[in-house]
């Protein structure tokens, strides 16, 4: 295992004055769920690491704010606490869904929405959702702040945009109408304690004649990284929600994860499985029995 040593930040400022004396040598812990693995496999990423700065002990990092038309959730969140937050259920619950389905319960009083953004893993069950918000990720150094699109920021898989000076302080979004149709669909090798293999984030918004006014289909660990695929939400936008049309939508979004990934061994697999599992979250989010 790989040697390094250890601080505890007492607040934002101090861990960033940390983040600057270390110059890039110094690892964020947010919960260590995947940090400490990646510690023990002495995996690649971590080998220039001197300094871990704990994290999980600064207050202003652990909060869920309503504020006007947003939320605004700190970095130190666990995900058990997005689950169980009421602000969340109304105007993000498939947020909560995904925040339940990671791991163990000891995996999400540990894990962070910091943390999982941070490490951007492909297969990252918040990603999708707040990709579908249109989700801004906060980030701050002793430099100033700076805020960017989830989007943007998730680079590639394991890879993002975040500067070693900097930290994630929030990640905030506008509150979607909770009249909508929410749904988050996760496929793993087993029903629990199961990385995802696929999942699949949707949001619909109808209006009184039950045509489509809103539209987010986000796919997760079927892409690089989570991404909302637009010319897909475009296909349902200004119709009223359909069995067929939902796979229609489901094939062509299969289409898009191959072009993004091209063909390999694995593709035979995935290609009918995203399809469905687009095809049932819509059917979800709109209340269409999977058996019509």
């Amino acid at each position: 295992m790989i040697k390094f040593d250890y601080k505890r930040a007492a607040s934002i400022e101090n861990c960033l004055e940390l983040l600057h004396q270390y110059s890039g040598n110094a690892k964020l812990l947010a919960g260590g769920t995947d940090l400490m693995v990646d510690f023990r496999a002495d995996d690649r990423k971590v080998q220039h690491v001197e300094l871990v700065i704990d994290t999980t002990h600064i207050p202003a990092l652990k909060f869920i704010n309503e504020e006007g038309d947003s939320i605004r959730i700190g970095a130190g969140v666990t995900f058990q606490e997005l689950w169980e937050n009421s602000l969340l259920k109304i105007y993000a619950p498939f947020l909560c869904e995904a925040g339940y389905s990671v791991g163990s319960p000891q995996i999400r009083n540990a894990g962070t929405i910091g943390g999982s953004i941070g490490t951007a893993s492909p297969a990252s069950d918040p990603a999708p959702p707040m990709v579908a918000m249109d989700t801004m990720v906060n980030l701050k150094s002793l430099r100033g702040e700076r805020s960017l699109l989830l989007s943007d920021f998730l680079i590639k898989p394991y890879k993002t945009a975040l500067e070693p000076d900097e930290m994630i302080v929030s990640v905030s979004f506008k509150k979607l109408n909770p009249s909508g149709g929410f749904s988050f669909v996760k496929l793993g090798r087993r029903k629990t304690l199961a990385i995802a293999r696929m999942n699949v984030a949707v949001y619909v918004e109808l209006d009184e004649n039950r045509k489509a006014v809103d539209v987010r289909i986000v796919p997760g660990a079927s892409l690089p990284t989570a991404a909302r695929v637009r010319k897909a939400e475009k296909m349902l936008l200004g119709k009223a929600p359909d069995y067929e049309l939902h796979r229609e939508i489901g094939l062509f979004v299969a289409g898009e994860m191959v072009k993004a990934t091209g063909r390999r061994w694995s593709t035979a697999y995935k290609e009918p499985v995203i399809a469905s599992l687009i095809k049932r979250a819509l059917n979800q989010a709109t209340g269409i029995k999977e058996n019509e």
